[in-house]
């Protein structure tokens, strides 16, 4: 039996691990001896697109890969587009070899990963050699500017939309036109293949069509035109019981008015659309309204005594308002369609009394105040006007609780009114003006109000004492009537009284000329009110100043004319009470201070005796003898 000494077996294990670290120490040592051997160069072998830079320091492999390869300063690029042409370098659209990115890639072969990996990868690239792509730089943005800089302005052409627009009243169209666009994305995609292939072109330019989102303006047009085919008319509803109008506007006036707009239509495709300017429109339509605006008026009746009916006087006029925002949205909408007929949006508002109201619903049984008063010696102006004002209040009613304003009724006392020119108390003369009359019409009224028994609200005397309020039936004074008078002057002075009964108030007023008098009546239902009044008579009387004597060069030499008459004045106070059932509803107290006046004298020049030394009172334009 044989054994083996321990010193033996290791020894041979010694020997064995030996033979195992003999290669790799000297493998280690030659590829350290190698990594010092290249340090800051690349290892033999490498090459980039069959260049070969191993054992050249990067910036020398740069430098090489730059002259081996010159395309983008070098060589040229075609872009096509029918046909123009573009010859440019591959510079300037941003295209460059990145020779020293590319350097740095072909050092870095061998030198990362794992220790065992680079050896590797260095042994590989001495015995099989090793490729290192070729690096470049395309950029976009460069290439973009270039693109729309140089290439655009050529190749692009502007879409035009349709059109439509008017000279005057004709209409004028353009049908759209497609435009032309410069595909930036698809024609950077053809040069990036290119460039990369280090490719001469030709590129093809890509370029898009864009089509007009409006086409055609046919639809529109004949719109515009049918809006001006004639003239536009506007109208009053056919069951209007005003009638009125029609305004007809010519194609002239319409035309500055139309306007063509992008809009979309119902599926929100871009279409063209007529409008109409609103404010344009909007003056002529605010003036129609205010010619054709119209306040409810109450019908007017006459009381028949012996039937105890209302007969119909006057028929009710219904308020009439022109709605003129929606008339402006009806023309504008009737033009739009090509329309010219236009109906005015219109409100209509009935009166509180209308034709066939009957006495039993306004509740107007029998007379329930009557009074007369005279006017001997009036001008025929004078009674003119008398007439014309009293006809504002004929067949009137009075609604219950309403407070009756005479100057609302009266209205304008003017020229244009039908008045005539007839003596006025202005200051202190008595003149010429319009409308002298008229307050023997409101003193009747006030005194007709006066003993039915009504609340007076609001009543004005006049400045002296006009003796025609003191008139009888057979023409004498009687002063007991003084403080009985109101004057009216709209719209500064007026007369006023409520009807504080539920029945309304129907007004008659009747003017004999030939008799001299103005009688005012009141229909309605009694409520059993009593009146009772007394006066002071006249109080604390003055005498009439001296006359006034003026010189008129407007009358002949020895013409004189007496334009203003002396009455003395005085100070009166009416007291009145009003009863029902023996209970006190009303006490008044109507106070009038009358001031004294003069006569005035008119006289020619060089008229003898005039102005007279010794005036006489009875006859003060009397010159002396």
């Amino acid at each position: 039996m044989t054994t083996t000494s321990p010193s033996r077996g290791l020894r041979a294990a010694i020997q064995v691990l030996f033979a195992l670290l003999v290669p790799l120490v000297a493998g280690g040592v030659l590829d350290l001896g190698w990594s010092l051997a290249y340090w800051n160069r690349i290892y033999p072998g490498v090459r980039v697109a069959a260049v070969a830079v191993g054992g050249l320091p990067p910036d020398e492999a740069a430098q090489r890969l730059r002259t081996a390869f010159p395309y983008p300063t070098a060589a040229t690029l075609t872009l096509v587009y029918e046909d123009h042409t573009w010859t440019v370098r591959p510079a300037e659209l941003g295209f460059v070899v990145d020779a020293l990115g590319t350097a740095q890639d072909a050092w870095a072969v061998g030198r990362t990963g794992p220790w065992w990996k680079r050896r590797a990868a260095r042994w590989q690239a001495w015995w099989q050699g090793a490729e290192v792509p070729l690096r470049t730089v395309f950029s976009e943005p460069w290439a973009l500017a270039y693109l729309q800089t140089q290439v655009a302005p050529l190749v692009e052409r502007p879409m035009h939309e349709a059109t439509v627009w008017l000279e005057g009243t004709q209409v004028r169209t353009r049908r759209g036109q497609p435009g032309l666009r410069l595909d930036a994305d698809t024609t950077l995609a053809r040069l990036r293949a290119h460039l990369q292939a280090f490719s001469s072109g030709p590129v093809e330019v890509a370029v898009q069509t864009v089509p007009p989102t409006i086409a055609d303006p046919e639809p529109v047009a004949r719109r515009v035109r049918a809006a001006l085919a004639g003239p536009l008319t506007l109208s009053l509803p056919a069951d209007d019981p005003q009638p009125a109008g029609p305004w007809v506007f010519p194609p002239e006036q319409v035309a500055p008015t139309l306007r063509v707009v992008r809009a979309t239509d119902a599926q929100g495709r871009p279409t063209l659309d007529l409008t109409v300017d609103r404010d344009a429109w909007r003056p002529t339509l605010e003036r129609i309204a205010a010619d054709l605006a119209q306040t409810p008026v109450n019908a007017r009746f006459t009381f028949d005594d012996a039937t105890g009916q209302l007969v119909l006087l006057e028929p009710a006029v219904w308020g009439r308002r022109v709605d003129v925002e929606a008339s402006l949205d009806a023309l504008a909408q009737a033009l739009a369609q090509g329309q010219r007929q236009v109906p005015l949006q219109v409100h209509y508002t009935p009166p509180p009394v209308t034709d066939d109201a009957t006495a039993a619903d306004l509740g107007i049984t029998q007379l329930v105040a009557e009074h007369t008063t005279y006017f001997y010696g009036s001008s025929p102006e004078r009674i003119h006007n008398i007439q014309v004002a009293a006809a504002r209040f004929h067949g009137y009613l009075v609604a219950p609780g309403q407070v009756f304003s005479m100057g609302e009724v009266l209205g304008d006392v003017s020229l244009d009114n039908g008045y005539a020119e007839s003596l006025i108390i202005y200051g202190d003369r008595t003149i010429r003006g319009v409308g002298g009359g008229v307050c023997q019409v409101s003193t009747t009224l006030f005194r007709t109000v006066f003993f039915a028994g009504y609340p007076i609200v609001e009543r004005h005397p006049h400045a002296y004492r006009v003796l025609y309020y003191e008139q009888t039936a057979n023409g004498s004074l009687n002063a007991r009537w003084a403080g009985l008078d109101a004057t009216v002057y709209v719209p500064l002075v007026d007369f006023k009284f409520r009807n504080d009964t539920p029945y309304w108030i129907l007004m008659e007023v009747e003017v004999n000329a030939a008799a001299r008098s103005i009688t005012w009546r009141l229909y309605s239902t009694p409520d059993g009110r009593e009146v009772v009044w007394d006066t002071s008579g006249l109080q604390d009387r003055e005498d009439p100043p001296d006359p006034l004597y003026v010189e008129n060069p407007a009358l002949a030499k020895g013409e004189v004319k007496q334009v203003d008459w002396a009455v003395e004045g005085a100070r009166v106070v009416v007291l009145r009470e009003v009863y029902r059932d023996g209970t006190l509803l009303y006490r008044d107290e109507f106070v009038t201070h009358y001031r004294p006046w003069r006569a005035v004298c008119e006289y020619g020049p060089g008229t003898p005796g005039m102005p007279p030394e010794e005036p006489d009172p009875r006859h003060p334009c009397r010159p002396d003898d």
